[in-house]
């Protein structure tokens, strides 16, 4: 019977047997090697490295100011990390937009200087060329339709997307195309659950879902989101399996006092 826990390395075609056999996916974001070292050992399915890092790793509002070199470094700093996961590298923001020349040549940079196994962007029908143009050059392409965070100036909103029937139509659409450009998958974000079933129905490849209930053929969170250091963000769609931020703040209470009181170092631990 077909696992992926059997499978040595995960791969597009992994993934695309998995839909078929209806193993769910499961994906998680990273941003450095500790954490993707941690959850690659854990068996992840495959690695998001996100443009979130923005958020998370360096405190902005949106994803939008992440750069292309920013995004590298961190990326390359997951692949020394990883031996199973398939690692996804997000295009971020101005790197593929409206210039497929420049597309094709900020994939070109991410997989060449980071050594990950694929990219992923945000849109449909509107980023298409760049998706071929990507894909012509034998570079995996991930898509992401729905919610897309860079497009936040345009929406002006995090809130469900595609509620309105023209929306959810075009969101249809767009997910065909994307499966007929050669995209190997496709994320669909804070959708309603019946319009995310419906489209992982229609389309062969496999879809991954975030806020986008249960009829998808996987799941991505964000790492620092469902561990609990991050705490300014509760979306009902985010399930905490911790809670590190108070866990990590109690460890540095009681390292303080452990300095000041003068009981750290010990005899043992002292040369």
């Amino acid at each position: 019977m077909f696992s992926s826990k059997d499978i040595p390395k995960i791969t597009t075609h992994v993934l695309q047997e998995m839909k078929l056999k209806g193993e769910k996916i499961a994906m998680l974001t990273a941003y450095d090697f500790s954490m993707a070292r941690i959850i690659d050992e854990a068996g992840i399915d495959v690695i998001l490295v996100g443009d979130s890092a923005s958020n998370v790793m360096a405190g902005h509002k949106t994803t939008l100011p992440i750069t292309l070199n920013e995004m590298i470094y961190h990326a390359s700093s997951v692949m020394r990390a990883v031996n199973r996961s398939l690692v996804v590298v997000d295009m971020p923001f101005g790197t593929y937009q409206g210039n497929s020349k420049e597309a094709l040549s900020s994939a070109i940079r991410i997989m060449k200087e980071s050594g990950a196994n694929a990219v992923k962007l945000e849109g449909g029908e509107e980023i298409v060329e760049s998706v071929d143009r990507i894909l012509s050059a034998g570079i995996p392409v991930l898509g992401h339709l729905g919610l897309t965070p860079q497009s936040i100036n345009k929406f002006g909103t995090y809130v469900v997307r595609a509620r309105e029937e023209r929306e959810a139509e075009k969101l249809e659409r767009d997910a065909k195309i994307l499966e007929k450009a050669g995209c190997f998958g496709i994320v669909l974000e804070k959708i309603p659950a019946e319009l995310a079933a419906k489209v992982t129905e229609s389309v062969r490849i496999p879809t991954i879902g975030i806020g986008a209930g249960s009829g998808v053929d996987g799941q991505v969170l964000v790492l620092h989101d469902m561990l609990g250091i991050n705490q300014d963000f509760s979306p009902r769609f985010l399930r905490r399996y911790h809670n590190l931020h108070e866990e990590i703040k109690n460890s540095v209470f009681a390292y303080i006092h452990d300095v000041k009181s003068v009981s750290f170092p010990n005899e043992r631990e002292q040369y």
